[in-house]
């Protein structure tokens, strides 16, 4: 508990919502404990807390924007590889609770993983009564991360851009293929083809199937001058 609370700089009162908060279901397998002592829950109402303090920032920090554009910034922001990478750099990862086959199989390096436990953390201190200090915490690590994507959107769309380019010019959508996996299970590295028409577009790789293949379709998406990646 000492360890979260300088992480996140609030105080904790109920530190029994925080253990179930970084506790991985496997963990409460293994020691035949009821579900209701793992995570699960809490990331159910940490991820509407999420999604609402970062509505919030959005709603206030660009006033002019439509329901459609802050929503697509929300859908980039509380997505798990995001959520992965805040975890990893605040070092939650390293406090969530694993049964023993997911520690020795590297789960807690494992993006879902992570992102579940932060929203589950969230979930936590909504409970705990600290919801104004939250939203000054998420206002204070999400704000740069937002601002990254309001300003290159285009990478973090690739995907819905190559599609709507294709569809207007045959009707046909592009093909993602997955050519090669690396890494050990915890720490993969995905290769992935994009193909449009019976041809090579394009290749990238990434740590997901996802991140992989937004970069390959934004590779794609300039490779056929594809205007909003052409910034």
């Amino acid at each position: 508990m000492d360890n979260l609370e300088q992480i996140f700089n609030i105080n904790i009162e109920n530190a029994e919502l925080f253990k179930k908060a970084l506790t991985h279901p496997s963990y409460t397998k293994e020691q035949e404990m009821d579900y209701t002592e793992s995570y699960e829950r809490l990331e159910f109402l940490g991820d509407a807390v999420l999604k609402l303090a970062v509505s919030d920032i959005l709603y206030k920090k660009y006033p002019d924007y439509t329901e459609g554009s802050m929503s697509k910034i929300r859908s980039v922001i509380v997505s798990d590889a995001v959520l992965f990478e805040v975890a990893e750099k605040i070092g939650l990862s390293e406090l969530i609770i694993l049964g023993k086959h997911e520690e020795k199989q590297g789960c807690r390096k494992l993006e879902s993983v992570c992102a579940c436990a932060f929203e589950a953390v969230l979930g936590a201190y909504y409970l705990d009564g600290k919801f104004s200090e939250l939203i000054e915490f998420i206002n204070r690590i999400f704000l740069p991360y937002i601002q990254e994507v309001d300003k290159n959107f285009e990478k973090y769309n690739a995907k819905a851009l190559l599609q709507e380019y294709t569809q207007s010019k045959t009707k046909t959508i592009p093909e993602y293929r997955v050519i090669n996996e690396t890494g050990p299970a915890h720490n993969k590295t995905f290769e992935v083809e994009v193909w449009y028409e019976g041809k090579l577009i394009a290749s990238a790789s990434g740590k997901s199937k996802k991140d992989a293949e937004q970069k390959c379709a934004y590779e794609a998406c300039k490779k056929l001058g594809i205007a909003e990646c052409q910034k």
